[in-house]
């Protein structure tokens, strides 16, 4: 018990910010929690109270207090406040030994060098020893319960898609890791890589000049604020670089949050991490690319280089690869030395490894049979808008977020900023006298791209609000410096905030009326002070965690500890607020899952970040044939209709209103035959003509519903 209650109260110190320190209930907690865990792996005895923890907790923080004092120097007062500038004259430093040994305790659930065990419980799958939970509930027990008491026939979906998840087999691609620990070892500050110099703090000015010191303070403070960042940064750049390097292959256990959406629980480098951490990781088995795999390698390729060149069709896509190809070899061969210019993409440290998989193939006598563990994406389009019009079967909305076919990929925002600017330049040419906005709207016409709306467009689906989509657009327009007075800042982001929203329900107004139709049925549900609760379509049961959160005071031996602790009492507006979004995001985690299941019995590697899908580049075409048919499949259930029966069912005295209007887009049409070309037929229906089976069901070479971005 001592070394777990020193262990994590150094941890805890160590990650306490600029001041080293960490509340006396949160280091309570965690400790008495370790405590009864080793207990559990020793002896594996019953579970405590929550207020046994923190009384262990704090009587071993008590012990420690006692047993490391440090007596301070004779000149040093122990009473009273510590005067304002008084100077320590030693501080405690470790040890170099301690220093290098530091990265092993870093984390406790690191990535496995066997498969995962097999999830068949709530608290019985993933590693072999430690605790480990299917579902995060972050302390919500009627989700917890949920969860516990649901049959495990009903769970089986859900545990076979994280066994799914974590039995594909990584490793770290060590030509890319080299360059960046060149990188790191020259000063960092390249890519996505933080600078590791440290900002120095301006002098105190000479002055007494309240105005300047002022001044002064202010920069002082930012730039600590940036200090901690920085050190932040640098800290997980460390852990990343170190881990897992001479290992040729390694697992990620996974588990879910409340709304069944699937995470590694392995924090650190996984794929769901930034540019460095997807760059360095890579599949561990190797399979040969083929025609099809050598052509979806040149697409991954340029879409990881982005810059606009992702908005392109397949072709012109391939068409920018081949013609930057002097610069993919000069980045495979000098990546540091030469040209650089892979560090032009979006995703710089990807870029390279695609760069360096590519290089390798076309200079090989065989290029189809070069061997590739580079994971491809193929990721949605807006995708929460995606589910809005699969729910709506709206064809507007379909057509937006490429759920049927075009002559190339669409872009929502771009079609939402095109709206945008229709409505201001109409506005423009109104008279001001009359219609106060049209100054605004001449002020803004040259301020309309993807850019400015696209935050707004991105967060619609989480039910941003006016006020929300407001400062989303002032922030955009404040950083372009468009607009110097702030008074017709705040003005011309008030309206363009409203047209937007406008142009948005306009384009996605089925999307909205079961936006509207859901927020309503949360809000019945909770003002009865009951929780709402769902069923996914994979049978795992859904509890909104949102309670009001109480004071509860536990007296230990330390101190009187208070906790918060959540109520009985249910919080109306956030119940209201979040449902639409998490209802959607558990739609996009159950189609994640399908799709892992039946990749995974068709003999393929994969991996999800929620509406991205990876797998082998030779695989890219059947992995979205499956993924197609999956999400066919999930909206080819009668998903409103269920939901509104449960709701009936668990609350039989409450009134619902009727489900929203729905329009007549039939997806089934598109995962049935291989698409060629669409065209209106006289009854408004899509026809969908057949060709070679050499593209995808459900997709054109552009690719629909998901595009390969």
């Amino acid at each position: 018990m001592a070394v777990i209650t020193m262990h994590k109260l150094m941890g805890l110190l160590m990650t306490g910010g600029e001041h080293g320190c960490a509340r006396v209930v949160q280091a309570a907690c965690i400790i008495g929690d370790a405590v009864e865990q080793e207990d559990h792996l020793m002896c594996y005895a019953k579970q405590v109270s929550s207020a046994d923890h923190f009384k262990v907790g704090s009587h071993l923080i008590e012990l420690i207090l006692q047993t490391a004092y440090i007596q301070p120097p004779a000149n040093q007062s122990t009473e009273g406040p510590l005067a304002k500038d008084m100077v320590l004259s030693s501080v405690i430093l470790l040890s170099a030994k301690a220093l290098r040994e530091l990265p092993d305790t870093w984390s406790s659930h690191m990535p496995m060098l066997v498969p995962p065990v097999k999830w068949t419980g709530y608290d019985k799958g993933a590693y072999l020893y430690l605790p480990s939970y299917v579902m995060r509930t972050h302390g919500a027990r009627q989700q917890r319960e949920s969860v516990k008491r649901a049959p495990t026939e009903q769970l089986k979906p859900v545990f076979e898609a994280l066994d799914t998840l974590g039995s594909t087999r990584w490793r770290v691609n060590k030509r890319v890791l080299s360059i960046i620990d060149r990188i790191w070892a020259s000063g960092g500050c390249l890519g996505d890589l933080v600078d590791r110099s440290d900002i120095p703090l301006p002098e105190r000015p000479d002055t007494e000049d309240e105005a300047l010191l002022k001044k002064w303070k202010w920069k002082v403070k930012s730039i600590k604020k940036e200090k901690r960042e920085r050190h932040s940064l640098r800290c997980d750049t460390e852990l990343k670089l170190a881990e897992n390097e001479e290992e040729e292959g390694f697992f990620y256990p996974h588990n879910l949050d409340f709304r069944g959406r699937a995470y590694p629980m392995h924090p650190h480098l996984n794929h769901l991490g930034s540019d460095i951490c997807r760059g360095i990781l890579e599949f561990s088995e190797g399979r040969p690319l083929g025609k099809s795999g050598l052509r979806w390698l040149k697409i991954h390729l340029a879409n990881l280089f982005a810059n606009g060149v992702d908005k392109l069709s397949h072709e012109g896509r391939l068409a920018f690869t081949e013609n930057h190809l002097d610069d993919i070899f000069d980045s495979a061969d000098r990546p540091l030395e030469g040209k650089r210019w892979w560090l032009s993409a979006e995703d710089p440290f990807q870029c390279l490894a695609a760069c360096i998989n590519l290089a390798e193939a076309l200079r090989s006598l065989s290029p189809e049979t070069t061997i590739s563990h580079i994971p491809v994406h193929q990721d949605g389009s807006c995708n929460g808008l995606q589910h809005y019009a699969a729910l709506g079967r709206d064809k507007l909305g379909a057509a937006a977020v490429n759920l049927v076919a075009g002559e190339k990929p669409a872009d929502v925002y771009s079609g939402i900023a095109a709206r945008v600017l229709k409505i201001m330049k109409e506005d423009a040419q109104k008279d001001p006298a009359v219609f106060p906005d049209a100054l605004r709207a001449r002020l803004l016409i040259n301020q309309v791209d993807r850019k400015l709306v696209k935050q707004t467009v991105m967060t619609s689906v989480y039910g941003v609000t006016y006020i929300g989509a407001r400062d989303q657009i002032k922030r955009r327009l404040k950083e372009r410096d468009a607009i110097a007075d702030d008074a017709k800042l705040f003005g011309a982001a008030c309206y363009a905030a409203k047209i937007t929203l406008t142009a948005l329900g306009q384009m996605f107004e089925a999307a909205r009326s079961i936006m509207t139709w859901l927020g309503e049925c949360a809000k019945i549900i909770a003002s009865e002070n009951e929780p709402v609760r769902w069923t996914t379509p994979l049978g795992l049961p859904v509890v909104q965690p949102y309670r009001k959160v109480g004071r509860h005071l536990i007296k230990t031996s330390l101190q009187v500890l208070t906790l918060q602790r959540e109520t009985e009492k249910v919080m109306v507006k956030r119940q209201r607020t979040a449902f639409p979004p998490n209802f959607v995001h558990s739609l996009d985690g159950s189609h994640m899952m399908m799709t892992a299941i039946a990749c995974k019995k068709a003999g393929l590697n994969f991996a999800g970040v929620h509406d991205s899908y990876w797998t082998h580049a030779c695989d890219v075409d059947e992995m979205n044939r499956i993924l197609r048919e999956k999400f066919v499949e999930l909206y080819e259930a009668p998903i409103l209709e269920n939901l509104l029966e449960g709701f009936q069912q668990s609350f039989p005295s409450l009134t619902f209103p009727p489900l929203p209007d729905r329009g007549i887009l039939i997806l089934k049409k598109y995962c049935s035959l291989h698409i060629s070309s669409t065209k209106q037929a006289e009854d408004g229906t899509l026809l969908v003509l057949p060709r070679s089976l050499i593209v995808p069901p459900f997709a054109m070479d552009n690719g629909t519903c998901f595009t390969s971005v």
